[in-house]
């Protein structure tokens, strides 16, 4: 049951982001700007629940040795992309489709928002190299506890961080890219789960004997 309820915490944030990435308008216009502004301020909270499935688990007092050197490295990983992906959302998103809307209906469009793209992207890239290093260096914290069950899920999670630096959201590739950090976290969860529930069966004190 514990495994089922992590399970849900860990993938709830990038389900919800492959569901807003249909919904997601394929190009900014004046016809889509009011859509494309209210959808990037309703995901403004969700972006930086994507490192969730990291964090938890991450939740102890780092040691000073590597695995404790390395939880602090994800934990940087996950803050600067936690920051650097909402100024992505702030900029090429409601910055961009709301100067888009307020421009004169004979205006050109692309000096309006090509500057707001580039700059969104360039902060959108830190923000998923960022994550990308934090799932590395909560690999490097995971794998001496939890030995090899943890590396499928490391593995789905760094090919879907580096789709990542690409493709947003956008359908198809970045909604595909959200529902792989949905089941490279939940495979994260079921692999570190399960082997420390090995390790507490394993290390349990014998049930003491009637006499």
């Amino acid at each position: 049951m514990l495994t089922i309820r992590n399970i849900a915490l860990v993938t709830v944030a990038p389900l919800v982001l492959a569901a807003a990435g249909i919904a997601h308008p394929h190009g900014l216009s004046r016809s889509t700007a009011s859509d494309w502004v209210q959808l990037h301020i309703a995901l403004l909270p969700v972006f930086p629940l994507l490192t969730v499935g990291l964090l938890v688990r991450l939740w102890h007092r780092p040691r000073f040795d590597l695995a404790g050197f390395a939880t602090v490295v994800a934990w940087a990983g996950a803050f600067v992309y936690a920051a650097f992906y909402t100024g992505l959302d702030a900029v090429a998103g409601i910055a961009a489709g709301t100067a888009v809307e307020h421009t004169g209906a004979t205006a050109s469009l692309g000096p309006v928002k090509r500057p707001l793209y580039d700059t969104g992207e360039a902060l959108g890239q830190v923000g998923a190299y960022a994550l990308i290093g934090a799932i590395a260096a909560t690999a490097v914290v995971l794998l001496p506890k939890h030995g090899a069950r943890i590396l499928p899920g490391t593995v789905v999670l760094l090919a879907a961080g580096w789709s990542f630096v690409d493709s947003h959201i956008f359908w198809p590739r970045g909604v595909w890219t959200m529902l792989g950090f949905a089941v490279g976290f939940a495979l994260l969860a079921w692999g570190a789960a399960g082997e420390r529930s090995h390790r507490s069966r394993r290390q349990a004190p014998p049930p003491s004997g009637g006499r």
